[in-house]
């Protein structure tokens, strides 16, 4: 599950980025903008998590969720997403998953009792519900009703970092 939003308004800044040289510095700066407003997401899902969380149980949800930055083929943008460790996995683009057709689809994991909060395989059972077991979602809420508090919280920290690096030279 994925969840895409573009900031508007910023056209004036977007062409100040545009002539910047060097886009190494901003996309560092934009990746590290990104994933602390992302935090707020994290926060938010693991508040989530523990809600139905069960105690009785050594596996934490909560303690599953990370922030990790994904790759774009184009280089203005940033992916960063939240998810829970042991989560789906891609089947690799081989010539064998081509043939079969299973190429760049996913597959669930089992998980892995190595993640800090224990083997939750489970917690997509819960997110989307089964045909027994109606969904409580806890991570798709937790975006949702951030998305203008992580869009000003990006906007924040991107802006600084900028700003600050055109103030010592680093950016021309």
């Amino acid at each position: 599950m994925s969840a895409d939003f573009k900031l508007e308004g910023m056209d004036d800044f977007m062409r100040n980025l545009d002539a910047l040289k060097d886009r190494k510095s901003v996309n560092r700066k934009a990746k590290s903008a990104a994933r602390k407003a992302m935090q707020l997401v994290q926060m938010a899902a693991m508040v989530g998590a523990a809600r139905i969380n069960d105690p009785e149980t050594k596996e934490s949800i909560q303690q599953n969720i990370a922030i990790r930055s994904g790759k774009s083929r184009d280089l203005n943008t940033v992916v960063m997403r939240v998810g829970v460790l042991g989560g789906a996995k891609n089947y690799a683009n081989t010539k064998d998953n081509v043939r079969k057709g299973r190429a760049g689809k996913e597959y669930a994991t089992d998980g892995s009792s190595k993640n800090p909060g224990g083997d939750t395989f489970y917690w997509r059972y819960i997110e989307f519900g089964t045909s027994r077991f109606p969904a409580v979602p806890f991570m798709r809420p937790a975006l949702s009703e951030n998305i203008e508090r992580v869009t000003a919280e990006f906007n924040k920290h991107f802006m600084k970092s900028i700003e600050t690096a055109i103030k010592k030279g680093k950016i021309t």
